[in-house]
Order: C-alpha cells, then sequence, then structure tokens
C-alpha cells in the first residue's frame, strides 16, 4: 500500500489474520455448506451450526442464507463480528526486493526437465495491528447464552493464539509473535491505540503519543504494557516513561487474569 510519504508498505489482511488465528485454535472445524455452481456457488456456515458449540462464529460472526422453497420463506440470519481485527501494516517501507527462485532441486532428477525461474518479493519488518473484543457480546447470540466460565476459556484462549501467533507462508513459518503489545480492558469500547504506533526513527517506538493518551484516567488505570527485551532500540525510554511496563508473558497473564475478573 502506498502512503503519502511516496514510500510503499507491505501489509497482512484481517482475513489472513483471522485464518490463522483459527487454525492455531483448532476453531476452524465450523460446518459449512455450499449451494449455487460455477461463478454463482455460495460457501457459507451451516444453518445449524451455533455459537453453543463453535467459537469460531461466536467471536467472528456468520451470515447464512436460505433459499425460499414452498415450505419456507428463505431469507438471512446474521452475526456480528465480537472480535474485530485491523490489518497488519508495516512500519518500515518496501524496498522492491525480491527473492530469486529455481526449481532445481527436481529439474536435475529428470534431464528432459528445464530449469524453471521465478522471482517473489520479500520485506522483513514490524508490522502493527489492534484488536478489540466486545466483552459484553461474547457467547450471547439470541436465545443462546453460554455460560460466563466457558465465555472467558474463549477469549482467553483466542489471547494465547494471539501471543503466539504464526502463519504458515509458502513453505516457511514466520512467527508474528508480538515484541510490543499495550491494551487493556476499559468501559468505553473504543480502540485507544489503533494507528498510534510507528517508529519515529530507525527502530525506536514513538512514545510521546502513547504518554498523551494514558492521560485520560480510564486509559491509565487499566492500560498494561509488555515489551520484549533487546528488540525496540529505545527499550529504556519505553520501560521508564511508560507506566505498568512488563513483559509479553506478564502482559498476557494480566489481560487474562481481567477477564476471568470480568465474567466473575
Amino acid at each position: 500500500m502506498g502512503r503519502n510519504d511516496k514510500k510503499q508498505y507491505s501489509y497482512i489482511s484481517r482475513q489472513a489474520i483471522r485464518y490463522n488465528l483459527m487454525k492455531i485454535a483448532g476453531w476452524d472445524n465450523t460446518p459449512i455448506i455450499s449451494s449455487g455452481s460455477g461463478t454463482k456457488k455460495v460457501v457459507q456456515f451451516a444453518p445449524e451450526a451455533t455459537i453453543m458449540d463453535y467459537p469460531e462464529i461466536d467471536l467472528f460472526g456468520y451470515l447464512k442464507t436460505t433459499a425460499k422453497t414452498e415450505e419456507a420463506k428463505g431469507g438471512s440470519n446474521k452475526r456480528a463480528a465480537v472480535v474485530r481485527l485491523s490489518n497488519a501494516i508495516a512500519l518500515e517501507p518496501f524496498n522492491g526486493d525480491l527473492d530469486y527462485m529455481t526449481n532445481m532441486g527436481l529439474s536435475v532428477r529428470d534431464k528432459d526437465t528445464q530449469n524453471s525461474i521465478a522471482q517473489s518479493e520479500i520485506h522483513k519488518s514490524f508490522y502493527t495491528y489492534t484488536i478489540t473484543i466486545d466483552l459484553d457480546k461474547v457467547g450471547i447470540d439470541g436465545d443462546i447464552e453460554i455460560e460466563n466460565i466457558e465465555k472467558a476459556n474463549r477469549v482467553k484462549q483466542f489471547l494465547d493464539q494471539v501471543e503466539f501467533l504464526y502463519r504458515d507462508i509458502k513453505g516457511r513459518r514466520e512467527n508474528m509473535s508480538p515484541v510490543f503489545a499495550i491494551g487493556g480492558i476499559y468501559e468505553r469500547k473504543n480502540p485507544y491505540f489503533e494507528n498510534r504506533l510507528k517508529f519515529s526513527y530507525k527502530n525506536n517506538l514513538a512514545i510521546e503519543c502513547l504518554g498523551e493518551i494514558l492521560e485520560d484516567d480510564d486509559v491509565k488505570k487499566n492500560t498494561s504494557i509488555g515489551c520484549l527485551s533487546d528488540i525496540l532500540a529505545n527499550e529504556n525510554d519505553i520501560k521508564t516513561k511508560l507506566p505498568n511496563v512488563g513483559t509479553i508473558n506478564k502482559f498476557f497473564i494480566n489481560l487474562k487474569a481481567e477477564v476471568d475478573n470480568y465474567y466473575e
């Protein structure tokens, strides 16, 4: 994607992040159905699938449509996502680096096979993205409501996947575990820190903006911060000038404890 600084930044779509989170959690087993044919074929979640049994549609919602028949009117049934993801945007510009590849490993086994050449764009960068969860709506869908302990377990299991997120891409496994995390449980349902993380220069995280956001009493009281050591250049400033800074693991432990307290 291009920005007004005339530079390009790679990004990871929210759909891709959602796919990997569900895959890692083992929640990508919600029954589906398909209807139509060719270019008009539609794949959607099965009408009988409910949030009681399938966390995927509890957290990320669904749209179920039924065709009109002689016995039924047809129509649609939908549930808005409880978990909202933003795209993951690179903090460092893409410089057009290319990976030059061939299929020599296989072609040398067959003398009649020509060596094919391909190129792939590559970019190594820090990425920033935001996740928001509406805890009031987890586990509730019309007349269905799951137990509070199960609501808490689903949210905590989801947070576990975020803490140890990875992606399998073209034969390699990419570690997307966070090196910096900021957030908490708030009265206002506002993604305070979305589009607020950036580098001031090199690997220095800009913290003045974060400090101003933390001047609000609700935000300051309920926010915790996790920072992985020896990654960001201004790590000392982060730990001395921002409040409640601990390790990444401690950040998620605190967050999951707050989830338990909320549902209790």
